[in-house]
């Protein structure tokens, strides 16, 4: 993607969608922890529909604990690889209650510490929580860091790090959560609705896949 249409591609995005959020359901930070611990390798509808028994039960380090490895595991079963997951909730829950007063640390190093929770789950928390400008690379924005040409790379870090270094500041808070919702619902990994992408104008993957008997691209407006 050349570096004029950054700005364009992400200002499109904005005005189709002013306020992006997760679509992850929470109502305090630790609930997000657990519902982004929960999402690795699951869809979030999977996880919401798990969470909407566990957190009227237990939503916090404590209520979690009190649960025990069994009852957690008997609310969130339906969740792919649930048995490590309740594991390494429980964990995070004793180091939470024990060296954090129960509260979900703010800064990266202390989070990244806690079981279960690398790279990418610290950036959607200190993102979604804590408003820092951050970049999760799951594989929707891993896909269009690459096919759009706005960042390529072979690995998650290496996208991120291109991605945090050519979006302008002011679309960085948001771009996350922008790009995942492009990819999960527009620019899919398998048949990319070009001719639905308001921003395929900016975009290389239709620059190279542009109909050749219209010679350009229709737009519509993205619904998310």
């Amino acid at each position: 993607m050349k570096k004029e249409n950054i700005s364009p591609f992400f200002a499109t995005l904005k005005a189709a969608n002013p306020m992006p959020v997760t679509e992850l359901e929470y109502t305090s930070v630790f609930e997000l922890l657990t519902a982004v611990l929960l999402s690795a390798q699951a869809t979030d509808v999977g996880v919401n529909k798990a969470t909407r028994r566990l957190f009227p039960v237990a939503n916090t380090p404590t209520k979690i604990l009190n649960l025990g490895l069994e009852g957690l595991e008997s609310y969130i079963k339906t969740i792919g690889l649930f048995h490590s997951k309740a594991k390494h909730l429980l964990q995070t829950c004793e180091i939470l209650v024990e060296k954090h007063n129960s509260i979900v640390p703010s800064n990266r190093a202390a989070l990244e510490a806690l079981p279960g929770v690398g790279r990418k789950t610290a950036n959607v928390v200190l993102n979604c929580a804590f408003g820092e400008p951050t970049m999760a690379v799951d594989t929707h924005i891993f896909r269009l860091g690459n096919r759009t040409g706005l960042a390529p790379g072979k690995t998650p870090l290496e996208v991120e790090l291109k991605l945090l270094k050519r979006i302008p500041a002011e679309y960085l808070v948001d771009a996350h959560h922008w790009l995942i919702l492009h990819g999960r619902y527009v620019c899919t990994a398998r048949s990319p609705q070009c001719r639905a992408c308001q921003v395929a104008q900016y975009c290389a993957y239709t620059d190279k896949n542009t109909d050749k008997n219209s010679g350009s691209t229709q737009k519509w407006h993205l619904v998310y």
